[in-house]
């Protein structure tokens, strides 16, 4: 089946597209790029949009998608748009108003999935990362059980189709799982997921619970000091993945975005060049070659679980 059109079913009965086109960008350009990437984006053929309150660019993101539906290029219902609740907003009284000003950002009705972007709640206010003279994050005593009924009311009242986490380990799900009176699962949880990273035991736990595993930083972690060790190898110039590339004469992305939709995890793939945005909707098959067992010189397997 064509990458670009295959959806994984959630257990809401809604679907997502397995490949995603990721916004976040550092803060300085993010703006500008999703002015300028976003709408060539869906324009290639990317159909799910993942964004978020905290990337500070969900205005343009939704100037961008409301430019390809007025030049026909798609309708509103194939559009498949990603949202997160910040982690300053998670009382339960400014989850919905949380939503509702994304949703005026992004110029839409609703969201298809709105996510809890961190189980980690921070001081309500203005400030994305509040600190105290110190430097010091500030934080929020709330239960996260609180803040998911607050969501399940979101999908109630038809603001969101389907709600989800991001960035949960197996105990925090189980909290969410396990919570009285329990309306909705969630229907997926976002973290960073790539060979080197492959969050393998969280997988199975997810699956196991019909909940779908969505991989950001699909291409690797970014090369931030204050993220990863600089002196860590790079997961685009790994031998394994290179090897593979090489012989089915594909690129090193597409052999560890594919990697991921064998897994059957949904996966973002992020670009900030049009050249590489165009590669990376086309992961197709590699002669059926099987990527799901690679064993990688590099491996840091369950950060999450």
């Amino acid at each position: 089946m064509d990458p670009k059109r295959q959806k994984v079913k959630l257990n809401d009965g809604h679907f997502i597209p397995v490949l995603g086109f990721g916004t976040y960008a550092p803060e300085e350009v993010a703006k500008m790029e999703a002015l300028e990437f976003t709408p060539f984006a869906i324009e290639v053929g990317f159909r799910h949009i993942d964004c978020a309150h905290f990337y500070q660019n969900e205005e343009q993101v939704g100037q961008a998608i409301q430019s390809k539906i007025a030049d026909g290029t798609v309708k509103r219902e194939e559009i498949f748009c990603t949202s997160k609740l910040w982690c300053t907003s998670f009382r339960p009284e400014l989850v919905q108003p949380a939503l509702e000003k994304s949703l005026k950002s992004l110029q839409l009705d609703y969201v298809d999935l709105y996510i809890i972007h961190f189980p980690l709640a921070l001081k309500p206010g203005k400030e994305l990362l509040p600190k105290d003279e110190n430097g010091k994050l500030i934080f929020d005593s709330v239960d996260l059980c609180h803040t998911w009924e607050a969501l399940e009311r979101c999908k109630d009242a038809g603001l969101t189709k389907s709600i989800g986490v991001s960035n949960f380990n197996h105990k925090q799900l189980e909290k969410i799982l396990n919570k009285p009176g329990l309306k909705y699962k969630p229907v997926c949880n976002q973290v960073e997921c790539h060979p080197y990273l492959n969050q393998s035991k969280l997988l199975d736990f997810c699956k196991s619970h019909e909940i779908v595993l969505v991989a950001y930083a699909a291409l690797g972690s970014q090369r931030v000091k204050e993220w990863v060790n600089l002196n860590h190898p790079v997961l685009l110039e790994d031998p394994v993945l290179s090897a593979i590339a090489q012989k089915h004469k594909k690129t090193a992305a597409l052999v560890a975005l594919r990697y991921q939709i064998q897994r059957g995890v949904v996966v973002l793939a992020k670009g900030n060049n049009k050249k590489w945005i165009k590669e990376n909707i086309q992961p197709e098959d590699f002669s059926a070659y099987s990527l799901q067992k690679l064993s990688f010189p590099f491996q840091c397997y369950d950060v999450n679980f």
